[in-house]
């Protein structure tokens, strides 16, 4: 990744699993300046971003960093309340099939 898709990935980041529009990723991952030179200028970022498997995008044309799911497809999902008793007892709980965000290299080798 250069260092405007790298500014882009640590912008989406911090939303986690939320969508963004391209239009917030543009004004606040760049800068004003940047914006204000070119409003558009994060949206051939974000469709080859897209196109390598970093970003993940919905009907609306809004991204998110595209979350890491586990090899695991047996899982079950689980009520926090009974994961807590489970925990209690010691019984090892996974919640769900889908994991947080991975870290940056784990996206440079896509």
């Amino acid at each position: 990744m250069d260092s405007e898709e790298r500014e882009i990935f640590q912008f989406l980041k911090t939303w986690g699993a939320e969508y963004v529009s391209y239009r917030e990723i543009a004004r606040r991952a760049g800068g004003k300046r940047k914006f204000h030179a070119n409003a558009d200028w994060a949206k051939p970022l974000l469709s080859r971003m897209q196109e390598r498997g970093i970003l993940d995008s919905d009907a609306q044309g809004r991204y998110r960093v595209k979350p890491v799911s586990s090899k695991n497809k047996a899982t079950r999902w689980v009520s926090p309340e009974i994961a807590k008793i489970l925990q209690a007892k010691g019984v090892k709980v996974e919640g769900s099939n889908v994991t947080d965000i991975a870290t940056e290299d784990y996206y440079d080798g896509l």
